[in-house]
C-alpha cells in the first residue's frame, strides 16, 4: 500500500514516520511504502492518478476534488477531529490583529493549504485585500515549521501556519515556538484527513490501511505512533467536518 504524505505535515521527522509505519503495516498486515512529496499538489495528484492508494492530505485539496476522493480516517486532536489556523509573528513584534500586519513580509506554508494560505487568503477577501496586494511580499515554505522557522528568524514579519503543528512545537520545541507569538486564531475548522479514490474505499488493501488507521489507538505500536504525533486516534469522520473551509473556499472565489 502506497500512502501519500507531504513535509507540510509532518516535516520529514524520520522517528514519527518510522512509528507510523510499522503500526500501520501491523495492523493492516501489508507493507505499507510513504510517497513523500513537497507539495500538496504534487500528492494530490497521484492519488488521483492511481500512482498512490491513500494519502495524508488536507481538508482544502479534499474539498477541491471532493467528487474524486473519499474519506478514509480523521485524526483526533484533544479528543476533536478539529483545529484552527494560526497567524504568528516574532516574539516581541506588537502586531494586535491581521490588520496590523499589512505591509510586510508574510509566510504561507503551501498555495494549497487550509491553516497555511485559505484562512488568511480569505479573512483578507472578505476586506477586499489580496494577499498578494496586502503583504509587501510572500513566500511559501511548504512545512508549518519553515513557516514558524521563518517568522522566528526574521526572514518573515508574519506567516500562517497550522495550530496544532504550531501547539506541538510549543511543547516539543519551545525554543523555536517560544520565538513566535499567536496574533489571531481561526475558528476550529477540519482536521487533515486521509483520503482514497471514490469508489475505493471496499478495496481490500484500502480497506485494511483504513482500519488500521481507525484502530491505531488500540495497539501498543499504533499508541506509540499516535503519542509522537500528539494525537489521540482517528475517526472515520463525514464530509461535514469541512463545512467551515468550504465556506472559506467559496468566500475567496466570490471575493477575487
Amino acid at each position: 500500500m502506497r500512502l501519500g504524505i507531504t513535509p507540510v505535515f509532518l516535516d520529514n521527522d524520520a522517528e514519527i514516520l518510522t512509528a507510523l509505519r510499522s503500526a500501520l503495516q501491523e495492523a493492516a498486515g501489508q507493507r505499507v511504502q510513504f510517497e513523500q512529496r513537497r507539495t500538496y499538489e504534487e500528492v494530490t495528484g497521484m492519488l488521483l492518478e492511481g500512482a498512490i492508494e491513500a494519502a495524508w492530505l488536507c481538508g482544502y485539496p479534499f474539498l477541491q476534488h471532493r467528487a474524486t476522493l473519499a474519506l478514509m480516517a480523521v485524526p483526533l486532536w484533544h479528543g476533536k477531529p478539529m483545529y484552527q489556523s494560526y497567524v504568528i509573528v516574532r516574539e516581541g513584534d506588537d502586531a494586535k490583529s491581521l490588520a496590523d500586519l499589512r505591509g510586510g513580509t508574510h509566510a504561507f506554508s503551501d498555495p494549497n493549504s487550509n491553516s497555511g494560505f485559505l484562512v488568511t487568503a480569505s479573512d483578507l477577501a472578505l476586506k477586499g485585500e489580496k494577499a498578494e496586494d496586502f503583504f509587501r511580499r510572500t513566500i511559501f515554505t511548504y512545512g508549518h515549521r519553515n513557516v514558524v522557522r521563518a517568522v522566528a528568524d526574521g526572514l518573515a514579519r508574519s506567516g500562517s501556519v497550522d495550530g496544532y503543528v504550531w501547539e506541538s512545537l510549543a511543547a516539543l520545541e519551545p525554543e523555536l515556538a517560544g520565538r513566535t507569538r499567536v496574533v489571531t486564531r481561526s475558528e476550529w475548522l477540519g482536521f487533515p484527513p486521509f483520503c482514497t479514490r471514490a469508489g475505493h474505499l471496499a478495496d481490500p488493501g484500502v480497506a485494511a490501511l483504513r482500519k488500521a488507521l481507525l484502530g491505531l489507538d488500540r495497539t501498543e505500536a499504533g499508541r506509540h505512533a499516535l503519542g509522537l504525533l500528539l494525537l489521540d486516534g482517528m475517526t472515520a469522520g463525514d464530509v461535514s467536518l469541512f463545512d467551515g473551509i468550504a465556506r472559506r473556499m467559496r468566500l475567496l472565489a466570490s471575493l477575487r
